[in-house]
């Protein structure tokens, strides 16, 4: 039996990316997301209209897309409740958010200077996509929304003990275990259920 319901959120399970933006002064900024998708080297992501990194994302036209392995959750969820934004908007501030201006020393993690684009990657993250942004689509009103970013991958950068040892250029999916959200809460991808016969295809 199916009940009819509509949730707040519909995380319904998708990976947790680590994206870094620049600031207007040069400095780093880095914001957890969990929703975005991938197909082919076009990204679609989704956030907040009134976060630090869509305002970063408009004016630089940059970032890098990170995405952490599951055994990265506890450093991820160090920048929960943290914003580049400074003054605190009324709304995260009853939310219970800080202002942290260094993301990357709240976090643990490190970052890694970029080859195409200007903000950096982070070094302890499996994945690192630089990416430029083409289009950020507003959904609703333009301040008090979310935006859809519609983003370039124009490099790429893979641990090579993910990688499978046959096909260097290939992930190997028994290898590669990236951190999940679903539904705000963190997971990893468990068991694999059953043998895909598209696998075989590609």
């Amino acid at each position: 039996m199916h009940q009819k319901l509509l949730p707040k959120i519909l995380y319904l399970g998708t990976p947790v990316v680590l994206i870094s933006t620049l600031n207007e002064d040069g400095s780093p900024n880095l914001a957890p997301i969990s929703s975005a998708w991938w197909l082919g080297h076009a990204c679609m992501f989704g956030m907040g209209t009134r976060s630090k990194t869509v305002e970063n994302l408009k004016r630089e036209g940059q970032c890098v897309l990170n995405i952490p392995s599951a055994d990265m959750v506890a450093a991820v969820d160090r920048l929960a409740l943290t914003t580049g934004k400074n003054p605190l908007p009324d709304y995260k501030i009853k939310m219970g958010f800080e202002h942290v201006p260094d993301k990357f020393s709240r976090a643990g993690l490190t970052p890694l200077a970029s080859e195409t684009v200007r903000p950096p990657r982070v070094l302890e993250c499996p994945i690192q996509l630089e990416a430029n942004v083409r289009h950020i689509h507003y959904l609703g009103e333009e301040g008090h929304g979310a935006a859809a970013v519609e983003a370039t991958v124009v490099a790429g950068y893979f641990e090579e003990n993910i990688l499978n040892p046959e096909r260097r250029h290939h992930v190997d999916p028994e290898r590669w275990r990236p951190l999940i959200m679903s539904f705000c809460e963190f997971y990893d991808l468990g068991q694999k259920a059953h043998h895909s016969r598209l696998a075989e295809v590609f």
